[in-house]
């Protein structure tokens, strides 16, 4: 009996060593890489600071009125019945 005892136990030992360095860890190292790379994307994705002020500052100096904002997206037309 102690000798299946000791295979029973070596198995478990395996087992939880397989489950550790196969699965456990590449699971780890890849959310951190994901995560990573996230941030990364995010980053890159925000406006500069810069670029941030330059327009605030733009628009606190002059309101524009709405002829101003749409004056070259406005296109008249006719109905025609």
């Amino acid at each position: 009996m102690n000798i299946l005892r000791l295979a029973f136990e070596l198995f478990v030992i395996y087992m939880l060593y397989k489950m550790v360095f196969e699965f456990i860890i590449p699971v780890y190292r890849t959310t951190k890489q994901m995560k990573q790379k996230m941030n990364e994307m995010h980053q890159k994705m925000q406006p500069p600071q810069e670029v941030n002020n330059k327009n605030h500052s733009n628009s606190t100096q002059q309101p524009k009125t709405p002829k101003e904002t749409f004056s070259d997206d406005y296109i008249e037309y006719e109905e025609i019945k």
